[in-house]
């Protein structure tokens, strides 16, 4: 993970008031205290804090996707960031939670189907961290939190791969562990290509999650802003008005 994922632009997604940009979705991982974290996919409590502070002392609220692209459509968006957490990490049960609860966050979290209650065996330098068990994910949804699908096995869906099972029965699996609908999908590793944008989209889902702006950008393919442990209310501010140029340029999905 490296700082090029902050390189997100803003999308146009119409709602009633016509066509603009959508709000900030922020892409989290990890929030636990660490020594090693050669991916930098990990943020520190007390960071994690912070940032929110941050958000909320500029009057921001941060939504799940699903809370955010209901407001978008009705026209309400104003004042709403999206928060995402990719992978389903365990911590998100005893770090994040109590944070998004004393500042009434919501939050997005993207599971692996294939992987619940086992590890991020995905990345080979480690450390391993522990996901979120059934019991959890069904926990974290019966507190407002939304559950999205990272696939079955968090494959890049742009090497060969079984893109009916990693999209459509993923979302399947968990629509039966959580009784929920399951709007959401994130393309494991931000690697998307036509074929995944458009298995995502058949699938059902109504939103995808990816990091990165490209031509493919859409509401199946949504860029996201990195937000890592080294990002204090300095960088934040600067990412922040990074992206309010970004949206005076008008970088539009294609």
């Amino acid at each position: 993970m490296s700082e090029a994922i902050s390189n997100t632009c803003p999308n146009k997604f119409p709602n009633q008031h016509g066509d603009s940009p959508l709000p900030p979705v922020l892409m989290y991982h990890s929030v636990a205290p660490y020594e090693q974290d050669p991916y930098l996919v990990t943020v520190h409590p007390a960071r994690f804090t912070q940032q929110l502070h941050w958000l909320d002392r500029r009057g921001l609220r941060g939504t799940s996707m699903r809370e955010l692209l209901a407001a978008r459509r009705a026209g309400a968006d104003q004042g709403l960031v999206g928060l995402t957490f990719d992978d389903g990490y365990a911590d998100f049960i005893e770090h994040v939670l109590p944070a998004l609860a004393r500042f009434g966050f919501t939050a997005t979290v993207f599971v692996i189907a294939d992987l619940l209650g086992g590890s991020n065996k995905w990345d080979a330098a480690g450390p391993r961290k522990p996901l979120m068990t059934v019991d959890q994910i069904r926990h974290v949804a019966q507190l407002g939190m939304e559950i999205g699908s990272h696939s079955r096995r968090h494959v890049s869906l742009t090497s060969p791969c079984d893109l009916i099972g990693e999209v459509s029965e993923s979302r399947t699996i968990l629509e039966d562990l959580i009784g929920e609908q399951i709007l959401g999908f994130c393309y494991p590793y931000g690697h998307l290509n036509t074929l995944a944008v458009d298995a995502v989209r058949e699938a059902g889902y109504q939103y995808g999650c990816a990091i990165w702006c490209s031509p493919l950008t859409s509401v199946h393919a949504l860029p996201r802003i990195y937000v890592g442990d080294r990002d204090g209310p300095l960088r934040l501010r600067a990412k922040w008005y990074r992206r309010r140029y970004q949206e005076r340029l008008r970088c539009s999905p294609r």
